[in-house]
C-alpha cells in the first residue's frame, strides 16, 4: 500500500508540476482537459422537485453590495459572505451581508457598510446595523461565526483587505470591535475564515485562510501582462503573477486573547499559495477537527490534526489537493456532507469555467476519490465560475442535495462571441440515493435559472417550518433569499446544541440519528462554502419517518450521549450532559 500511495503521490506531483507551468505559460486560466469519454448528466426525473422562491422584495431586505462595473482589479470581484447567525439568541436565524468598496473609492477613503437584518419571525427583516454597531468598514470579504469566549453569544469575525475585525457579542443586539485586544486583525487580504477547537481544550482557535498580497498603492496594470489576459482580451490581473500572502491559524488561550500558532502548528503556507475557503472537519472519526483549504489555482491542502498542536498536510496523498487527472483548479467554495450515509464526510469543491466541480468521497483511513463524474456534478458544472456552495436536503428525503452559486470575475466575457456570459445561473442537484445526483436546476423554479453574479451562499431555516432556505450574496447589486415550499409529506427534526466542557457552540459536535431504517450523520461547522456561515442548527429531513428511533451525539469534549426515541417534525435543543432541555436553558439570558 506504501508503494501505491508513494507513486501516486509522485504521479500527483508531477501532473502538478506540469499544470503549473502550462498554466503560466497561457495565463491566468489555461484550457483544461475535455470531459471523459461518455459524461453525461441525469435530468431529475419522477420525483418532486421544491421550488426555490426568491421572496427577497417582501422579505423587507433592501441592501445592495457596492460594485464597480468594469471589475479592473481582482480585489473587486470577491466580495460577497452571506452569514445565517441567531446573534440575539430568540430561536429565529439573522443575516448578515458583508460588504466592499471599490478600489477607487478606498484609494479615496471612502466606505461601504455591511447590514445585519433581523428575523421578525413573520417572514420579513429588518436592518438593525446602527442599533447592533456592526459599523466597521473594513474592505470586507466573508467571515465565520464562533463563541470566543463561551458567554453563550454568538461572535462575529470579519475577513478583510487590510486588516480583519472581530465583533464581540454583548449580548444585548450590540456588538464590540475587540480585535487589538483578541489579537486577530491579521493584515493581509484575508478570505475564508473558520472556528474550530482544535487542541479540545473548550475554547474555540481561528484559522484564516489568505489570498494574495495586493496592496492599494501599487496596483497592477488592467491587461498589461500576459496574466491578465483572458481568451485573447484584456482583464484584472490575478492571481496567476501575483504573490499568495500564506495563512493564519490563531489559538485561544482562554482569556480573550489569541496567539498566532500558524508556523508551529504547520499550517502557515510558507510557498503562498491562494488561499479562498476553510473548513474545520473531523474526516476520521478521531474526534479531533482537522483543516481543508480550497486554493485558488493551485492545489489544496488537508490538514490532518496530529492530536499534539501540530497538522499534517496531506492533500496530495488523500487525493484532494488535485482533480482526478491531476490539475490544479481554481478553487472557491467548500462544502462538507455525509452525502453517501457511509458515516464519514465528503467534500464538494466549486471551481472555475470549463473546471468541473469536484466531489470527493470520503473512503476512510484518509483516501477520497473524485467521483465528480460517476456520480453526475461534474458536466453540469463545466460552464459556469463557481463560488458558494451546500450540502443541503432541500426535499427532506433524508438524503444531502448540493446547490451552488456562479457568476463571472470578468465583465469583459459579454464581448466574446461565444462561452458563458459574466452574470450566470445557479446549480442544484438532488442525490439520487444510489451514490449518484440527478440535476434539477431548471426544475426549482424561475429563480435558480436567473442570471446573476452571485458569490456567497448560507442555507438555513429562516422560517422555522422545517424546510432548509438559500440566501445569495451578489457582488453586484441586491442578494437573492430562496424561501424553500418543501415537499408535502416529508418530515424533518432540527437540533440546536450547547457545550458545557465543550465550546458552548459545540462547534465540530457530531449528530448521528436513525430514522426509517437510515442512518444520518451531520457535524456543526463554523466557515466554509465561499465567505459564508450557514446556520449552526443541525437539520435532517427523515422522509416518511414520523420518529427518531435514536441520536447519538458525539461532543467535542470527547463525550458520547444517545438521546431516547422523539417525535420527528420539531426543534429540539441539546445541552451536554443533560440531554434535551427547554430552549431557555441553552440560551443566555439578555444582558440588562
Amino acid at each position: 500500500m506504501s508503494g501505491l500511495l508513494g507513486g501516486r503521490f509522485a504521479l500527483a506531483l508531477l501532473v502538478v508540476c506540469t499544470g503549473a507551468f502550462i498554466a503560466r505559460a497561457q495565463g491566468g486560466h489555461p484550457e483544461p482537459p475535455p470531459p471523459p469519454p461518455g459524461a453525461r448528466a441525469t435530468k431529475c426525473a419522477g420525483r418532486p422537485v421544491p421550488q426555490l422562491e426568491d421572496i427577497t422584495a417582501k422579505s423587507g431586505i433592501a441592501f445592495r453590495h457596492t460594485a464597480d462595473p468594469s471589475k479592473k482589479y481582482i480585489v473587486e470581484s470577491m466580495s460577497g459572505g452571506v452569514i445565517i447567525f441567531d446573534y440575539d439568541r430568540d430561536g429565529w436565524p439573522d443575516i448578515y451581508f458583508t460588504n466592499a468598496p471599490t478600489v477607487e473609492m478606498a484609494v479615496k477613503g471612502e466606505k461601504s457598510r455591511g447590514v445585519l437584518y433581523h428575523n421578525n419571525h413573520d417572514g420579513t427583516f429588518t436592518d438593525v446595523t446602527a442599533k447592533s454597531k456592526l459599523d466597521a468598514t473594513c474592505f470586507a470579504m466573508g467571515g465565520a461565526v464562533g463563541d470566543y469566549d463561551n458567554d453563550g453569544w454568538p461572535d462575529l469575525y470579519l475577513t478583510c483587505l487590510g486588516g480583519n475585525v472581530l465583533y464581540h457579542n454583548n449580548g444585548d443586539g450590540t456588538f464590540t470591535d475587540v480585535t487589538a485586544k483578541a489579537g486577530v486583525a491579521d493584515g493581509r487580504w484575508s478570505t475564508g475564515a473558520a472556528f474550530g477547537d482544535y487542541d479540545g481544550d473548550g475554547f474555540v482557535d481561528l484559522m484564516v485562510t489568505n489570498y494574495v498580497d495586493f496592496r492599494l498603492n501599487d496596483l497592477p496594470g488592467f491587461g498589461k501582462s500576459p496574466n491578465c489576459k483572458y481568451r485573447g482580451i484584456d482583464v484584472q490581473c490575478g492571481p496567476r503573477g501575483l504573490r499568495g500572502a500564506g495563512d493564519s491559524l490563531f489559538h485561544n488561550n482562554g482569556d480573550g486573547t489569541f496567539s498566532d500558532v500558524s508556523k508551529s502548528a504547520g499550517v502557515s503556507d510558507p510557498n503562498g499559495y491562494y488561499g479562498m475557503s476553510v473548513i474545520w472537519a473531523d474526516f476520521n472519526n478521531s474526534g479531533r477537527p482537522d483543516i481543508y483549504v480550497a486554493n485558488d489555482s493551485t492545489p489544496k491542502f488537508l490538514y490532518k490534526n496530529l492530536g499534539d498542536g501540530k497538522f499534517k498536510e496531506i492533500g496530495l496523498e488523500s487525493g484532494t489537493a488535485v482533480s482526478e487527472d491531476g490539475s490544479e483548479q481554481a478553487s472557491m467554495g467548500i462544502a462538507v456532507g455525509d452525502y453517501s450515509h457511509n458515516g464519514r464526510p465528503s467534500l464538494y469543491v466549486t471551481n472555475f469555467s470549463d473546471e468541473y466541480d469536484l466531489l470527493f468521497r470520503n473512503d476512510g483511513n484518509w483516501n477520497f476519490t473524485d467521483v465528480s463524474y460517476p456520480s453526475g456534478v461534474a458536466l453540469p458544472s463545466l460552464p459556469w465560475v463557481k463560488w458558494g456552495t451546500a450540502f443541503v436536503d432541500v426535499d427532506n428525503d433524508g438524503w444531502l442535495d448540493l446547490i451552488a452559486v456562479s457568476g463571472h470575475v470578468y465583465p469583459q466575457v459579454d464581448t466574446l462571441p461565444s462561452g458563458a456570459g459574466y452574470r450566470e445561473p445557479k446549480l442544484l442537484q438532488l442525490n439520487q440515493r444510489n451514490g449518484t445526483f440527478c440535476d434539477a436546476s431548471t426544475q426549482a423554479g424561475p429563480a435558480l435559472q436567473e442570471k446573476r453574479v452571485s458569490r456567497g451562499l448560507a442555507v438555513a431555516d429562516l422560517f422555522n417550518n422545517g424546510n432548509m432556505d438559500v440566501v445569495i450574496g451578489d457582488i453586484d447589486g441586491a442578494p437573492m433569499l430562496l424561501r424553500n415550499h418543501g415537499v408535502p409529506g416529508a418530515h424533518w427534526v432540527s437540533f440546536e446544541l450547547a457545550g458545557t466542557k465543550s465550546n458552548r457552540l459545540a462547534l465540530n459536535a457530531r449528530v448521528k440519528i436513525v430514522a426509517g431504517g437510515m442512518t444520518q450523520t451531520e457535524e456543526i461547522h463554523s466557515g466554509g462554502s465561499y465567505l459564508s456561515q450557514n446556520d449552526l442548527r443541525v437539520h435532517f429531513g427523515l422522509g416518511t419517518a414520523q420518529k427518531i428511533d435514536s441520536v447519538e451525539i458525539r461532543w467535542p469534549s470527547g463525550k458520547t450521549e444517545t438521546l431516547p426515541a422523539m417525535a420527528a417534525d420539531q426543534f429540539y435543543s441539546v445541552l451536554e450532559g443533560q440531554g434535551i432541555v427547554p430552549a431557555e436553558r441553552i440560551r443566555p439570558s439578555k444582558v440588562p
